[in-house]
């Protein structure tokens, strides 16, 4: 495997088949597609994309830093980011992972590494808001190239205003019946230190293995530029910025109430008459000013503004002088315009709208009284947080390549068997994943009698359980574990003390027969006497039969 840094080669080729196809490459990381054969032709089309980039980019930091979108922003990213007690945020899961647990210890060991040159625990937040922002985010990984076997020294981060990526198309290939062949692309990275918004001729090469680049994954209707999350909120946010400019003045210019003075000119002629009304006004309007840059109190009488009061002429004929009140606008509590734009934000931003009103409580009933959008929440920071481990993926893949732990084609095998752990604090989850198993263990309970009869145990793990081929084998496993460590380890278990309960009368008579079996000892004395007792007995017997 081959390691391009800054022009310089790190390693050997791997022979990659080459096979021609008259279908072009997806390109959705934004990349700028260009013709090679001349030095300017790079930069020709370079020019106006990496320009509106890097606008984009300024737009979206401007969206963000705007309190609604600010707070939506912070829902989403404490939600996808969440630090325990002295371990990482995300953890790797190599579970599914078939190869020895020495290089499973290796991999995991890398990772850790990485975690630390990401400063994770203490950057961990800033990182995953600065992509959601943006939509990309790049690092430099720098090694030692003397020593490259050493891994990763320092991974730094680039502002995206001065990087883009490029791929440029060689000389194109014979056609294959009617469609031409796609040419050869070679891919690489430019960087300006001036930004590409005045000065696009300008920049250097980078090796593309040298740059860490993760974006958000969605482009535009042409597939040509990579917009960010907070692309569909634009004009909802510049919508709610007028609309609350809008309700700003027309309070400000309605709220107060004014006079209005009607006075009577009698006769006079227009310019006598308007000239008589200015006097009227100076006479009775004083209006003081205070410049705050020069320290004096001006006089603005000149100037009349639409907060001020309204003078009037009277022709002769009708009404005297008289001097009215002009009313301040009617219902200038209502904001239901405004409460519509702020739900509005928040829907584009996939942020359930609950979340906006402050007088709702957090509350944690059960999982099946939780809202249809909290829900939908739940999944979008599941997929954001599958996109961002894409960051993992690239940098953990370069480190395992420069320490030859494995190989790239190794890597190609092994990658879908590695996923990331991000710790959930969305409560609701696990209420769903308790009630849920509530159920299946009722429905347990009532299939068990009919196990044997009507339903196998197989079939009701599989299908009331829900228990994988893999969870049953490992389960099986577990038995077998507990019940020997059970067989060779048997509990040392004192016995209770019964209590005495007295024995019933036959006992009582065969335990007395017993007794005096066993305490019979034959004697001499003894001897004699059951004999002479016998023989007593024995005329007596005669005796009553002489007399009978």
């Amino acid at each position: 495997m081959a390691i391009k840094l800054f022009g310089y080669k790190i390693g050997k080729d791997e022979e990659l088949p080459n096979i021609a196809s008259f279908v072009p490459p997806k390109e959705d990381d934004g990349s700028v597609a260009v013709s090679g054969g001349g030095v300017y032709g790079i930069y020709t089309d370079l020019e106006g994309t990496i320009r509106n980039d890097a606008d984009l980019i300024k737009r979206y930091r401007d969206m963000a830093i705007q309190p609604e979108c600010d707070t939506a922003i912070e829902d989403i990213v404490n939600e996808s980011i969440v630090f325990g007690e002295g371990d990482y945020p995300v953890q790797i899961i190599l579970d599914k992972l078939e190869q020895p647990e020495s290089v499973k210890k290796k991999i995991r060991d890398e990772y850790y590494q990485i975690m630390k040159l990401l400063d994770f625990n203490n950057q961990g937040y800033d990182i995953f808001r600065r992509w959601y922002v943006d939509g990309r985010l790049y690092y430099h990984m720098m090694i030692d190239e003397k020593n490259p076997r050493q891994g990763l020294k320092e991974v730094r981060y680039i502002d995206p205003r001065k990087i883009r990526k490029v791929k440029e198309f060689k000389k194109a290939k014979p056609q294959i019946g009617n469609q031409p062949v796609v040419p050869e692309m070679n891919e690489y990275f430019v960087y300006s230190s001036k930004g590409f918004n005045n000065d696009a001729n300008q920049g250097i090469k980078i090796a593309p293995d040298s740059i860490c680049y993760v974006h958000s994954g969605i482009t535009d209707k042409d597939g040509k530029m990579v917009i960010s999350h907070l692309h569909k909120a634009i004009k909802t946010l510049n919508q709610l910025r007028m609309l609350e400019d809008a309700t700003v003045i027309y309070r400000i210019s309605r709220a107060p109430e004014r006079r209005i003075f009607y006075i009577d000119v009698g006769n006079l002629p227009k310019m006598k008459a308007e000239q008589y009304l200015r006097e009227i006004m100076q006479k009775y309007k004083n209006k003081l000013v205070y410049d705050a840059q020069t320290g004096e109190i001006r006089d603005d009488r000149r100037y009349q503004t639409m907060l001020e009061d309204f003078w009037l002429p009277r022709r002769e004929g009708g009404k005297g002088t008289e001097i009215t009140t002009l009313q301040g606008g009617q219902n200038l509590g209502e904001i239901e315009d405004v409460l519509y734009f702020q739900k509005k934000l928040y829907k584009s931003l996939n942020v359930p709208v609950s979340r906006l009103e402050s007088d709702n409580g957090f509350s944690l009933g059960r999982a099946s009284e939780i809202t249809r959008d909290e829900l939908k929440f739940s999944k979008f920071i599941q997929r954001l947080r599958l996109r961002f481990s894409h960051l993992f993926d690239r940098l953990l893949e370069t480190q395992l390549l420069l320490k030859g732990i494995c190989t790239r084609a190794e890597w190609n095998m092994i990658k879908e068997e590695i996923s990331y752990d991000f710790i959930n604090d969305m409560h609701f989850a696990e209420l769903k994943q308790t009630e849920i198993m509530k159920e299946r263990l009722g429905i347990l309970s009532d299939v068990d009698n009919y196990v044997g009869k009507y339903f196998s145990t197989a079939w009701v793990r599989k299908n009331v359980l829900r228990q994988t081929e893999d969870d049953i084998e490992q389960i099986n496993k577990e038995m077998e574990e507990e019940s020997a460590e059970e067989d060779s380890n048997p509990s040392d278990v004192p016995e209770i003390p019964q209590p005495e309960v007295g024995p019933r009368p036959q006992e009582l008579v065969i335990n007395v027969k017993k007794e005096e079996k066993e305490r019979f000892v034959p004697d001499t004395d003894q001897v004699e006497l059951a004999k002479s007792m016998t023989k007593f007995f024995d005329t007596l017997a005669e005796q009553a039969k002489g007399d009978k």
